[in-house]
């Protein structure tokens, strides 16, 4: 028993290496590559996108609903509700042979003075329930006040057909209030072009070429792990890169700076060898396809672009 215990010890703890091993090789397999997300976005870091395919779905709130509190019901129902438990108690007490002065026949059990007293009594807690509830039923539609007039709640299934508003559009139409010049078009062949740059630095293990196009933090984060491949003796190759979408998905403005986060679509050769060429990880045959999220920033107006965080799907 021990020898068998011992043997499946060491093949699970060689598992363990040997998958640490691979996520460790996978976790710097092209810039940004991996299943980490690095830099950060303002208020937004590490937030998942809105999906390019479709737009955005803001949650519905209901119609505000006013419920009135009745303003004696509470005391008319404490006091039927006594009368009607000293009856009973009253009638119970005297079911019990401890007759006295009532009604009824021969002063015991229920008499006919207490029957209509406890139909009365019904009667009245039926009505002012009713009435209650026709008030509450009604104050659910009551109109809400809206800047000194009134509007009426909007319901929920015409709440669904209401257009959304495109986030998109929207914050294109803030960064061009500071930068007329802004094209679309052009800032998406910007991302591409700075996206071969920094996968060209990062298989080259040399950022000087690309620091004016990182933020200080994706520069830091991009170092640290360029170092490490250096100390490893690896080289992470990118080869045949084909970018098939680029594509804005969000944009807004915060704190001075303007940020468009954008889809990148494409595929490539991406393999790790050490330093004399031989295969470490990935293929150098079979291209990987991926989509990441590529954030860019600047200062309001006309500046450069800086990357500031990657995302993945």
């Amino acid at each position: 028993m021990k020898k068998h215990a011992l043997k499946y010890f060491v093949l699970l703890a060689a598992t363990l290496f040997l998958s640490a091993t691979l996520l460790e090789y996978d976790a710097y397999a092209r810039a940004g590559g991996g299943s980490r997300s690095m830099g950060s976005s303002g208020s937004r870091s590490y937030s998942r996108p809105a999906s390019p395919q479709s737009a955005p779905v803001r949650p519905q709130q209901a119609a505000p609903t006013y419920q009135q509190q009745p303003a004696s019901g509470g005391f008319l129902r404490s006091m039927a509700g006594g009368i009607a438990g000293g009856m009973l108690g009253g009638m119970l007490f005297r079911g019990l042979g401890f007759g006295g002065m009532g009604g009824g026949m021969g002063g015991g059990g229920i008499g006919l003075f207490e029957i209509l007293l406890l139909a009365g009594i019904g009667y009245l807690i039926y009505r002012y329930v009713k009435k209650n509830r026709e008030q509450s039923s009604m104050n659910t539609f009551e109109p809400e006040p809206y800047r000194g007039g009134y509007a009426t709640p909007i319901a929920q299934t015409y709440q669904s057909a209401l257009p959304e508003i495109d986030d998109v559009d929207t914050g294109l139409t803030h960064i061009r209030q500071f930068d007329p010049s802004f094209d679309e078009n052009r800032y998406n062949d910007l991302v591409m072009d700075n996206f071969f740059k920094i996968q060209g630095a990062w298989m080259n293990r040399d950022l000087t070429p690309i620091t004016a196009i990182l933020t200080d933090e994706m520069r830091r984060i991009f170092q640290s792990d360029i170092d490490k491949l250096i100390r490893d003796k690896q080289i992470n190759r990118l080869e045949n890169i084909a970018v098939r979408k680029v594509e804005i998905v969000e944009a807004w403005q915060e704190s001075g700076q303007d940020y468009i986060n954008t889809l990148i679509y494409a595929n490539l050769l991406d393999y790790t060898t050490d330093e004399s060429g031989s295969v470490l990880s990935g293929s150098k045959s079979d291209p990987v396809k991926f989509e990441e999220y590529w954030t860019f920033t600047r200062p309001v107006g006309n500046n450069a672009w800086k990357l500031t965080a990657i995302n993945q799907k």
